[in-house]
């Protein structure tokens, strides 16, 4: 039953713009749509054309460089610090090792010989 003054929805989706099914909405974007041409595989990887993706590079690149060395900062000082933070990680993982592996024979040299008089025990009361 239809109310007084009630409009019915208009028609929408694919048949009331005039388009085939699976050609997806106007509104879509032109990589979402089935007749648009894809882009190669190094355009999406590299999120536009390389040419563009270039540009922006360069000009991100010259930013950041003049505030580096607008604070004293060099490359080279920024390579041997990200070498020096790895080499005081790996020091420090090796370090932390072998305390664990200090702690684990500590523990082992009383519970190995408990637990093996407790297996011997429980064999020989069977």
């Amino acid at each position: 039953m239809v109310q007084p003054g009630f409009d019915p929805p208009p028609v929408r989706g694919p048949a009331a713009a005039g388009q085939q099914p699976g050609d997806g909405p106007r509104w879509a974007h032109p990589d979402e749509r089935r007749d648009a041409p894809r882009d190669s595989a190094i355009t999406r990887f590299m999120g536009g054309s390389p040419l563009a993706v270039l540009v922006r590079l360069i000009v991100v690149s010259l930013i950041v460089g003049a505030l580096l060395m607008w604070l004293d900062i060099r490359p080279a000082d920024i390579i041997y610090g990200v070498q020096r933070f790895f080499q005081r990680l790996w020091y420090l993982g090796f370090d932390a090792i072998g305390d664990v592996l200090q702690y684990i024979v500590a523990g082992a040299v009383i519970v190995v010989p408990i637990w093996l008089v407790m297996r011997l025990m429980s064999v020989r009361g069977r």
